[in-house]
């Protein structure tokens, strides 16, 4: 019988039409991300590179001025790309991963980033996770919302419950072989993603693949509850299409608008401003107020004493010092807004599989916003390292040719992983019992 089964499954034009889709878009999809990653990449060799020939470019132009030496250099700051990321890509197409930092005020540089093409932004991109989120639940729907509804609209079920051993059984059978063949779609998606995007074998690739599974299998459980109502195959198309609509659509946006107005961060626009003027205005404000704020916040350089009287490069970074903390109350608020967004983000989607796989792919493949800003969090520890080893250079009127440029590489940031197996698995495994075990339950007296 099982073998009849699959065959007549194989038969419907249905699911060679759903094979089809989503293979190719399986394809794009890995496409999208193969070409996400190789552009990063690129970008990050081509960095590599150009940090050396930067830094001999400015000695040669500025052999003999240190202060203007360092004004001119750039040193670059990389948060490397995960392989994951083109399964994910999230957030980091809008968020730049390379920083290039003078020793100038820091924060209007933190946040350049790569010129986009705005349609593309507005469209979005159509990888992994967008297929898996967004699409594969519609071929859940497809393939299962008549799975009972068909036998008794048609007659034929009257006539199962007599010749089957067991009517139950036999709807688990059928269910089970379109349950196989999404997760044989699934299989091969990944398995593709896998080679072609260079992933390795890990706990973070198995996490994916184990959330997706059990999203899929939420999906499942649900069109099993709706089928188990016993309406008709129209009534089971529309319930499962809003819910598809609801949950994957409505609430995702519902949500998002909600922590928007919850933390508004205003403080974006009134940092850039703050920083832009708070060094702006000290050309007009006394130097040695200047200085004596700058060494407030470097105690150990007040060696150096105060030079008012005409231009010093020790009052010039002094300046641009007082940018960056007369911005940094703004800056500390915006980057605890965003936390407290994401955390909100991850209490609501507790309740809601579609964000809840959403965000934790985002987590795991470190393309989240939480994960931008921790990179810039720690560009302001490396922004502030390299002041800190210039600083008394300049200040001292070294001449460059003594100072050993050499050692100023490209440095990688180190991302943490916040991603906690239990808070992700288990509300979306409860749920996805609950609502089984409840199809189940109150259905017992239809079948034996």
């Amino acid at each position: 019988m099982y073998i009849l089964l699959i065959k007549q499954f194989f038969r419907s034009k249905t699911v060679w039409l759903a094979f089809g889709i989503l293979m190719i878009l399986g394809v794009l999809s890995i496409s999208t991300g193969k070409r996400f990653l190789s552009q990063k990449e690129v970008a990050i060799t081509k960095t590599i590179a150009q940090q050396q020939k930067h830094l001999e470019t400015q000695q040669r132009f500025h052999k003999d001025d240190i202060g203007l030496l360092s004004y001119y250099l750039k040193f670059s700051f990389i948060n490397p790309i995960n392989p994951l990321a083109g399964i994910s890509i999230g957030q980091s197409d809008l968020n730049s991963h390379i920083q290039s930092v003078g020793i100038v005020a820091l924060e209007g540089q933190k946040h350049n980033t790569d010129l986009v093409n705005p349609m593309q932004q507005q469209v979005g991109n159509l990888d992994i996770s967008f297929l898996i989120i967004f699409l594969f639940p519609l071929v859940v729907i497809a393939l299962n919302f008549n799975l009972l509804s068909d036998e008794e609209e048609k007659g034929t079920w009257k006539m199962i419950t007599i010749q089957s051993k067991s009517s139950f059984r036999f709807l688990l059978t059928k269910f089970s072989i379109r349950l196989m063949f999404v997760f044989l779609v699934l299989g091969l998606l990944f398995i593709g993603a896998k080679i072609v995007l260079n992933i390795p074998f890990s706990s973070y690739f198995f996490a994916i693949v184990s959330m997706s599974s059990l999203y899929l299998l939420f999906w499942f459980a649900l069109c099993f509850f709706v089928i188990l109502l016993r309406k008709s195959s129209n009534t089971n198309a529309i319930v499962l299409l809003a819910s598809w609509l609801l949950l994957v659509v409505f609430l995702p946006v519902f949500a998002s608008n909600y922590i928007n107005n919850k933390y508004p961060i205003d403080e974006a626009f009134t940092m850039v401003i703050k920083q832009r003027d708070a060094y702006h205005k000290k050309w007009d404000t006394d130097k040695k107020e200047t200085l004596e704020r700058f060494y407030k916040h470097y105690p150990k350089l007040r060696k150096y004493g105060f030079k008012t009287e005409g231009f010093s490069w020790l009052w010039y970074f002094a300046m641009q010092q007082m940018g960056d903390d007369d911005s940094k109350t703004e800056r500390d608020a915006l980057y605890n807004k965003i936390k407290q967004r994401e955390k909100l983000s991850y209490k609501i989607s507790r309740f809601f599989p579609p964000l809840q796989l959403q965000l934790s792919m985002n987590e795991i493949a470190k393309t989240s916003l939480s994960n931008h800003v921790d990179f810039l969090n720690a560009t302001t520890e490396f922004h502030e390292a390299i002041r800190l080893d210039l600083y008394p250079k300049i200040f001292e009127e070294h001449h460059p040719d003594t100072i050993d440029f050499e050692k100023y590489k490209p440095e990688f940031f180190i991302p943490k992983s916040n991603f906690s197996w239990i808070k992700n698995i288990l509300p979306m495994t409860l749920i996805t019992i609950i609502i089984a075990g409840f199809a189940v339950f109150r259905n017992l007296k239809y079948f034996r």
